[in-house]
């Protein structure tokens, strides 16, 4: 698969501090990927390099196979998380500004605006200045004005931020609408059930370092336990008990259910699943048989405090 965004061993310091150390990522073409992090890891000075705000101390970063350059501005939408909207601004001028620095002409902004506004229903905002708002519905418009231009790459820092569930889902649905569309999304946040439900790679960055990149269900592969959580109604416990300590490890645990069962963590050590099940089955009735599949907050946490 191409890349949209190639970094390659990228640096940037301040004074003494380095912010990045060496480091490497690749974006696939049409991809949302998660760039995870620390607070302090090094992901906004990454983000403001993308986008040209800032210089790399050393290393190189291609967009869509070319060196970036001043022009790819035009090819890149960046939502911050603080948002940069001007307060006593009308919004209408305000999205139309915003619009033609990134290229567009008038006649195109005001049609995209048009169809946006009426998406959103947020056509009485056009003479609303940016002070009139509340924060989601600032946000709103900012989104807007990333996406306006209909860039190649969209890059999205904490997105969510402020929104309520509803108004969350809104801009959810329309990532994800947009990214169907041929749209390659980076998205950086601390929101990991976002991460799970969206996106296709994740790369960790933690004190300056590339720790993890990667396809999301890889990463998921490579951390997996080989653990299973067991529910089973069984008349002979003790029995039972007693024919998987033979070949597996067991622990108590606990999970949502609709049953008083026997629950149970079983650590296979190497034996297949069919073998765990063969047992249960022998013993009682099962309701409950699932791998422990770790969540990307689990192996954000442990990568974290290994380092």
């Amino acid at each position: 698969m191409s890349s949209i965004l190639e970094v390659r061993n990228v640096v940037k310091q301040y004074g003494d501090y380095t912010a990045l150390n060496s480091v490497s990522l690749e974006v696939p073409q049409g991809s949302i990927y998660g760039l995870l992090g620390p607070n302090g890891a090094g992901k906004t000075s990454l983000i403001r390099i993308i986008n040209q705000i800032t210089m790399p101390d050393g290393g190189e970063v291609f967009l869509d196979g070319e060196k970036l350059s001043p022009h790819h501005v035009q090819h890149i939408g960046y939502m911050p998380e603080e948002r940069g909207l001007y307060k006593t601004m009308k919004v209408g001028e305000q999205c139309l500004y915003l619009a033609q620095l990134k290229g567009m002409s008038h006649a195109d902004a005001k049609k995209q605006l048009k169809y946006w506004f009426e998406k959103f229903e947020i056509e009485t905002w056009w003479d609303k200045k940016i002070q009139e708002l509340s924060k989601g519905m600032a946000q709103k418009v900012q989104f807007i004005v990333t996406v306006l231009h209909e860039p190649k790459l969209l890059i999205l820092d904490e997105p969510f931020s402020g929104f309520d569930p509803v108004n969350a889902n809104l801009i959810k649905d329309e990532i994800i609408e947009l990214n169907k569309k041929g749209t390659s999304v980076i998205f950086s946040t601390h929101r990991m059930e976002s991460v799970e439900e969206m996106c296709d790679y994740i790369a960790l960055i933690h004190k300056s370092n590339k720790l993890i990149e990667g396809k999301l269900i890889d990463v998921k592969k490579s951390h997996r336990t080989n653990a299973y959580e067991v529910g089973i109604l069984s008349n002979n416990v003790e029995r039972l008990m007693y024919d998987l300590t033979q070949k597996f490890q067991l622990q108590q645990t606990d999970f949502k259910s609709l049953n008083d069962e026997l629950k149970l963590e079983v650590q296979l050590n190497g034996s297949a699943p069919n073998e765990l099940l063969n047992i249960l089955t022998q013993n009682g009735q099962v309701t409950h048989f699932v791998e422990k599949i770790p969540s990307i907050n689990d192996i954000f946490i442990q990568t974290v405090s290994q380092k």
